[in-house]
């Protein structure tokens, strides 16, 4: 019986590893490749009509009743058997030891703010009821990494209720290193939209990529760990330097540098 349990496990093991390599990394295609009579691969025009086919998933509630959001996902398929699958809705937690009821985030990434991701998340749509008005936050595909947004729980903190009214993206949004490909390993940007999905700024500037962050409770601050890309090749190399941008979560559109060598 043992032996068979085992066989059993190994055999899931197997089939799961196999599955993981008949999927597609993230990211998209968005210019030509083709190879030279050396059998290289060179990065030919951008594609004219990019255009992925595409599926909603779910419904995200938002603080403000009036305001409702669709993650949008590119339709996959598997590689051997196929089968067309999109993403699922993937959301961070953050336990805070002391919360209590003065602060009290309702495990939330951060106080107000949900924080969703998931596999080839390329768009987000917003609705108004109140207008009746749909919105997308891009006018093309991008490859979205993090959407924080306005939490629907109950919030604190310091004794206060947060309430956010506006949204930030953390997203791939250009083929910075050229290779034809929007994905992982182009600079990562972060974005700042307002309560209805309208670009705003951005909250660190283009010739970065972001890497981390963290909260400041006391201030109500997020800090935003970036890379220089200081060689301008579009992509991150362990040398380059490391500066840190602030974000005043009371009023988004104050922000600047914290630290930079």
């Amino acid at each position: 019986m043992n032996k068979i349990i085992t066989f059993l496990l190994l055999a899931v093991m197997v089939q799961s590893c196999g599955n993981k390599k008949a999927i597609d990394k993230k990211g998209f295609q968005v210019n030509e490749i083709e190879e030279n009579e050396e059998g290289e691969k060179v990065v030919g025009l951008p594609i004219d009509s990019l255009k992925l086919e595409t599926q909603p998933k779910g419904v995200l509630m938002t603080k403000n009743a009036n305001h409702r959001l669709v993650p949008i996902y590119k339709v996959n398929y598997d590689k051997k058997a196929n089968l067309p699958f999109i993403g699922s809705n993937s959301f961070h937690s953050s336990y805070d030891e002391n919360e209590h009821d003065d602060n009290n985030w309702n495990s939330n990434y951060m106080p107000g703010f949900s924080a969703l991701s998931g596999y080839n998340l390329v768009n987000v749509s917003h609705y108004n009821y109140a207008e009746k008005i749909q919105h997308e936050f891009f006018n093309k595909p991008v490859l979205i990494k993090t959407l924080y947004y306005p939490a629907f729980s109950k919030d604190t903190l310091n004794g206060q209720t947060v309430q956010r009214q506006y949204y930030m993206v953390s997203l791939y949004d250009e083929d910075t290193n050229k290779d034809g490909f929007i994905n992982l390993k182009d600079l990562r940007r972060l974005y700042l939209f307002d309560v209805n999905g309208i670009f705003q700024k951005e909250l660190v500037p283009k010739a970065y990529s972001a890497m981390s962050s963290d909260y400041d409770s006391d201030n109500d601050m997020m800090f935003v760990s970036s890379k220089l890309d200081k060689n301008q090749n579009g992509q991150i190399e362990i040398g380059e330097p490391t500066h840190i941008f602030w974000i005043d979560l009371k009023n988004p559109m104050n922000s600047g540098v914290q630290y930079k060598n």
